[in-house]
């Protein structure tokens, strides 16, 4: 076996260091008694207190949190079905549909929230809805963003499965729909996990594209974030992004897990 030199070594530890470095010290720092974010004067945990005593922030997170559940939950589903259709289906112009569905993941982001404000408010001008921009448009626009990167995880997998299982069952009269719920469904169940998670975490932590597409009555968290520190870092920042930190390791331990047992059922 070739060893490693200590160079790539080194190179590998100064690069984990690079990156979670700064998440180590906002931890550490969430827990600060002091008012200034930088200069360390004794544990404590009252900034954990002022948080979820802010309603501001606590009603930006409920807000982020379903529109997060939601749009993950639909760029699941129409990843699923654009999946098929590239993967199981000659279609005419298969390919500019394929270039269509993935346009989102390189478009900049600044073009895609203007021309989601301008698509909402002619369609309010035209036929009068929506009305305004809320929830609704904000879960609209995390769709059209997640559902390309949903798609590509999902036809990935779909590209790497068997046929002759599929074609096996046709063979033996099965219909489409058990197909679909008794084998496809199956295989690419941890495709499916993956693009639901990777949605979730495009959703929840949008800023640019939720900017265009809200109202004055659907402020998001990152919005509300974002506005805090424009004006100056407050602890509840740290402790807001320690909790966050938490959550996404627990779901992404989670997934991990569930994925696992996937792979050894299969084995």
């Amino acid at each position: 076996m070739l060893k490693t030199s200590p160079y790539i070594k080194a190179v590998t530890v100064a690069g984990y260091i690079f990156l979670y470095a700064p998440i180590l010290i906002l931890i550490i720092y969430s827990f600060n008694e002091s008012r200034l974010v930088t200069v360390w004067s004794g544990f404590s945990l009252k900034w954990y207190g002022e948080l979820f005593q802010d309603t501001a922030l606590l009603t930006a997170a409920k807000t982020s949190l379903t529109i997060a559940l939601a749009s993950a939950t639909g760029a699941t589903v129409l990843g699923i079905l654009a999946a098929y259709a590239l993967t199981g289906y000659r279609l005419k112009g298969g390919a500019l549909f394929n270039v269509l569905i993935r346009a989102p993941m390189v478009l900049p982001e600044v073009i895609m929230g203007f021309s989601l404000l301008l698509l909402f408010v002619a369609l309010e001008n035209a036929i009068g809805y929506p009305n305004g921009r809320g929830i609704f448009t904000i879960w609209i626009a995390h769709m059209t963003l997640s559902v390309a990167y949903a798609t590509v995880v999902i036809a990935a997998r779909l590209q790497e499965m068997d046929r002759s299982l599929v074609l096996a069952a046709r063979d033996l009269g099965a219909r489409a729909h058990t197909i679909f719920f008794r084998i496809t469904l199956p295989v690419i169940m941890p495709a499916l996990l993956s693009a639901w998670l990777l949605s979730f975490t495009l959703s929840f932590d949008d800023l640019v594209i939720t900017s265009f597409t809200s109202g004055p009555d659907s402020t998001t968290l990152p919005m509300v974030v974002y506005s805090s520190v424009r004006l100056g870092v407050s602890p509840k920042i740290n402790a807001l992004a320690t909790l966050m930190i938490t959550i996404v390791t627990l779901m992404a331990i989670a997934f991990c897990l569930i994925l696992m047992r996937l792979e050894q059922k299969k084995s």
